[in-house]
């Protein structure tokens, strides 16, 4: 039983030591700016593993996953913020949630379980639907949290930034919770609600013939996506140590989004592979930007090649290897099922 639970989670203890190896390289051959890079990147990464708990399985594209994160980082900000902040600039949160002082731990659970409860209630009818239906649902379902949020002056400081939240994540905290993130990953792709739902992105109407229930299946995986998503997006915050409402919106949507479909949609492996190749490609273009020095001269890429740049690369990518770089295979075994 034992040597059967450690060759499923094989893939996922493959891919938590290869990043613990990176992470001590950074730490002892790298600068700041690499750890910080690389810490940045580990956050992103809990957020795609939680998409590709949904899409990867589902089989579903979703353009809405982005507002979970934003939820259990407002949620995480309501109960860690210094409470001179949050009479300031949240005056209208409960008098009870004003002088709270959850710690970081807590707040992060509990922000995670408000981002799944929503996904909960929005899920019962989103989930009905599919295909393209589905997509642009989600993609609705962002544009109307942000909407409220933006919205929302009392409660979340609308359009501007909340400042002052706990600096807690650093390299090891954001390593931790993405090796959780890949583990959880992992016990439900090869549990029998995952293989379920991947019956049912293969052919749904010889699962449904079979048997399986579409809707509670691909609500499970919603559910749980949301709260790993939201769990990423409290990282963020708390790595960054402010918050604004557009920091969760169209940008890190395709970012995400372009990390997954790079490393391959279907594959947990894809998911860290995308995330890791996507954001050397960042940093590269990022450092054209800012200028290299060759023999005294400073030569500059224009503003915006971040962006042209990685379309590119996704383009690419979706021309000539449309199953991504990993495809369906994860570490350790010959192909996904």
């Amino acid at each position: 039983m034992k040597s059967n639970l450690m060759s499923r989670l094989s893939p996922a203890l493959g891919l938590i030591i290869g990043l613990l190896a990176l992470a001590i390289a950074a730490r002892f051959l790298g600068s700041m700016s690499l750890i910080s890079t690389l810490t940045e990147c580990l956050i992103l990464m809990v957020m795609v593993v939680g998409m590709s708990i949904f899409i990867g399985n589902s089989g579903v594209v979703s353009f809405g996953h982005i507002g979970f994160a934003m939820i259990g980082a407002y949620a995480s900000a309501w109960q860690t913020c210094c409470s001179g902040m949050r009479q300031v600039f949240m005056p209208g949160l409960p008098d009870w949630l004003l002088s709270a002082n959850v710690s970081v731990f807590w707040a992060a659970v509990i922000g995670g379980l408000l981002a799944a409860a929503f996904g909960l209630v929005v899920g019962v009818a989103i989930m009905r639907l599919s295909g393209v239906a589905a997509s642009i649902a989600l993609l609705s379902l962002l544009f109307v949290v942000k909407t409220i949020y933006e919205n929302w002056q009392s409660v979340t400081a609308g359009q501007s930034s909340l400042v002052g939240l706990p600096l807690y994540v650093n390299l090891w905290v954001a390593l931790l919770v993405v090796s959780v993130s890949i583990l959880v990953a992992q016990l439900y792709r090869d549990s029998g609600f995952g293989l379920k739902l991947r019956a049912t992105r293969e052919d749904e109407p010889a699962a449904r013939a079979a048997g399986v229930r579409v809707l509670p299946q691909r609500l499970i995986a919603f559910v749980l996506s949301a709260f790993v998503v939201g769990i990423g997006g409290i990282l963020y915050g708390h790595f960054l140590g402010t918050l604004a409402v557009n920091m969760f919106w169209l940008d890190l949507t395709f970012v995400t989004l372009a990390m997954l479909v790079v490393g391959g949609l279907r594959s947990l492996t894809g998911a860290v592979v995308g995330t890791l190749a996507v954001t050397i490609v960042r940093e590269i273009l990022r450092a054209l930007e800012q200028g290299i020095e060759i023999r005294g001269h400073n030569f500059a890429a224009p503003q915006g090649i971040q962006e042209i740049g990685l379309s590119l690369v996704l383009l690419a990518i979706l021309i000539y290897r449309p199953q991504g770089l990993v495809g369906d295979r994860e570490l350790g075994r010959p192909k996904v099922t």
